[in-house]
């Protein structure tokens, strides 16, 4: 019988050619929607629960008698204790999966969320806020190094920024039932509707949550894990996008914890479930996060965070404006903005990152919990000091920092390539 018709190699002795079949999950392939899906709803779990207090914070103010400065700790205290624990809570991923430890997450955050309504007085709710940050810290690490293994290369971004969309939709759902509920009901009432909304969201997501192929345990040992720390804090691009999150959220978190108070004022003086409603604004993070993915084919990454950087910055300028409509379009520039922004930055990291991409995600997250708290801090004393106007020009600040650093990433990337083609 010929070679031929075998079907064998025609070169003796040479061993026939097998080709390699990327495992990893695609759209329109096996278990990808099933695992969009989960991830996205553990993203409206993490952000409804996260910034549950933020748009009730004049409701907290009036109840306990307290400032808006001191009223922000319920949403700086979740954000912080994510910040601390997402470090550790990835190094746990790393030995025990990134599944298992999303789901316990989600279970311990959940629990808690359903005992933050009961809280007698603000420090006993400041407390319970900043260990269910801490407990939500096991989700945002474990859910971009999840992708990184499980779906392929050129899909990472699109799945990432699902993900980011549903973190967008859990922010925006979460501010508008408690803006309606606390009108009608109170506060407390409002917040235990969405702890029994993330307890639904946190049973779908184990049960759709496809179980991953690609994982390979890594070691807890505290040395292994600061040499995998200190080498990501070596990269000068890492760096940068730890920097970029940063500076992106601290934007964010200072808008959306004063605009509650500022359309309270005049001349604005929306009732409670109005001003939640305007959280429907954050649709626009859905759509501009879940496109992020083309807006780097068409600009380049570095393109594409000029690009979110100019629409905050100029959505952050027309809120300075007395009309409603105008503070309206504002907003919906800040939130289209940031949420590309977070999407780009967030999937670089995870493409940057070929090894220990759980720590390295885990930084950005921290990096990127960080800004939240300091934006919300900061930007509701200078709300205090200088009125909306002084939470603008903290804002402001902050964009001017993401171009200075995109501007100074753009020549450094371009002084490598000139260094390279001149060693050519």
């Amino acid at each position: 019988m010929s070679p031929a018709s075998t079907g064998a190699s025609t070169i003796v002795g040479a061993a026939p050619s097998v080709p390699v079949v990327d495992s990893r999950m695609a759209p329109g392939g096996p278990g990808y929607r099933r695992m969009s899906f989960a991830l996205f709803l553990a993203g409206v779990a993490t952000f409804a629960l996260l910034y549950s207090t933020q748009a009730l914070l004049p409701l907290i103010s009036g109840e306990f008698g307290v400032a808006a400065s001191e009223a922000s700790w319920t949403v700086a205290a979740a954000t912080g204790g994510l910040a601390l624990f997402v470090l550790p809570m990835s190094a746990l991923s790393e030995r025990f999966g990134r599944r298992t430890v999303m789901t316990a997450s989600l279970a311990v955050a959940v629990t808690v969320g359903l005992l933050v309504p009961f809280a007698p007085n603000l420090t006993a709710l400041v407390v319970l806020r900043a260990v269910q940050g801490a407990a939500l810290a096991g989700l945002p690490a474990s859910a971009t190094a999840y992708l990184a293994e499980e779906v392929r290369p050129k899909a990472l971004v699109t799945a990432i920024g699902l993900f980011v969309a549903g973190n967008s939709v859990g922010g925006m759902s979460g501010r508008v039932i408690t803006g309606w509920v606390a009108q009608e009901w109170g506060w407390r009432v409002a917040i235990g509707v969405i702890g029994v909304i993330a307890v639904a969201c946190a049973v779908a997501f184990r049960l759709l949550l496809p179980a991953p192929r690609h994982f390979k345990p890594g070691s807890l040992r505290p040395r292994v894990l600061a040499r995998t720390v200190r080498a990501h804090l070596a990269n000068p691009l890492l760096c940068r996008l730890y920097a970029i999150g940063a500076l992106f959220m601290t934007v964010f978190g200072g808008v959306y914890t004063v605009i509650g108070y500022r359309l309270t004022e005049a001349p604005f003086g929306l009732p409670q479930g109005v001003i939640g409603s305007i959280f429907l604004v954050y649709l626009v993070g859905t759509v501009s996060a879940s496109t992020a993915g083309r807006l780097v084919g068409r600009l380049g990454r570095r393109g594409a965070l000029y690009a979110s950087g100019a629409t905050t910055a100029t959505g952050l300028l027309l809120s300075l404006a007395g009309s409603l409509p105008l503070v309206l379009l504002g907003l919906v520039l800040i939130t289209g903005g940031f949420f590309a922004g977070h999407a780009v930055a967030s999937s670089a990291v995870s493409k940057t990152a070929t090894q220990g991409r759980a720590q390295a995600s885990a930084l950005y997250q921290s990096a990127y919990y960080i800004g939240s708290s300091a934006g919300s801090t900061i930007g509701a004393i200078a709300f205090h000091a200088g009125g909306w106007a002084g939470t603008v020009g903290v804002g402001l600040l902050a964009v001017l920092g993401v171009v200075t650093i995109t501007v100074f990433g753009t020549r450094a990337a371009r002084l490598q390539r000139q260094q390279l083609a001149t060693a050519a």
